[in-house]
């Protein structure tokens, strides 16, 4: 039997988030530059997108380029540049035929205008989908939302427009550049490593990790079928005890 077909529809997570790492590692293994890594890991965004899409999944984030990725070589950062913009227009298609609306989180502004043209192309096409919301964290980092949030909060405050009694978890909530995004139920990694790497720290809170060695260039349906099930097996207690989240299995 699949993981797929194990999986429990009413008990789906409504919102994943995956850290696409390992494809310098897939290349190197290989003999190959780093983007050649790059290059094979589109296939692994189209099966992950097409997995969630098919459970029902609503919401699927992936950190596809990281603030601190700007400081890498600058042959590899043209390279990932004009891969992104490629590949949004060549995968428009696909999305649409899926019913996936494409979003984007990160401090866009500082991508090249190229990238900016692709991305709000893609966007306005798929704007009117109503299955899968497929987000792209690009110069992205989950201390950048914070303290750009701080500085919009602070704004409002000195301009009155909140006062700040009124700030708490929901309404900080509301500053994210995820927002109105809920927060992740489950959050893959692959390649093994075990940190989450500045992605979504307000958000991954209460978020369960699923840890796998498969390298991202490698990683496909049925290995996001496999996280589901896993993440289905686990009980979520959220600080209380087993016995007040299943208090109908407690002996009298």
């Amino acid at each position: 039997m699949s993981f797929k077909e194990k999986i429990d529809n009413s008990r789906l997570p409504e919102h994943v988030a995956i850290i696409m790492d390992g494809n310098g590692r897939w290349a190197k293994k290989k003999g190959a530059m780093r983007i050649f890594g790059h290059n094979n890991a589109i296939q692994s965004v189209r099966d992950a997108s097409e997995a969630a899409a098919e459970l029902g999944v609503k919401f699927l984030t992936l950190y596809a380029f990281s603030t601190e990725n700007w400081s890498r070589p600058q042959d590899e950062v043209n390279g990932l540049m004009q891969l992104l913009v490629n590949t949004i227009a060549g995968e428009t298609p696909t999305l649409l035929k899926n019913n996936i609306r494409l979003n984007v989180v990160g401090n866009i502004k500082d991508l090249p205008r190229s990238c900016v043209d692709s991305l709000e192309k893609a966007m306005s096409k798929t704007a009117h989908n109503t299955g899968l919301i497929l987000t792209l964290a690009l110069s992205y980092s989950g201390r950048w939302e914070i303290v750009d949030a701080v500085k919009s909060i602070a704004k409002d405050v000195k301009d009155g427009k909140i006062m700040i009694d009124e700030i708490n978890e929901k309404l900080f909530s509301r500053y994210l550049s995820s927002y109105p995004i809920p927060d992740p139920e489950l959050m893959i990694r692959t390649s093994g490593e075990l940190r989450i790497s500045n992605f979504l720290i307000w958000q991954l809170a209460y978020t369960e990790l699923y840890i796998t060695d498969t390298l991202w260039p490698d990683f496909r349906k049925e290995h996001f079928f496999e996280a589901i099930f896993n993440y289905q097996q686990r009980e979520r207690r959220f600080g209380k005890t087993s016995e007040q989240i299943l208090p109908e299995q407690v002996s009298i």
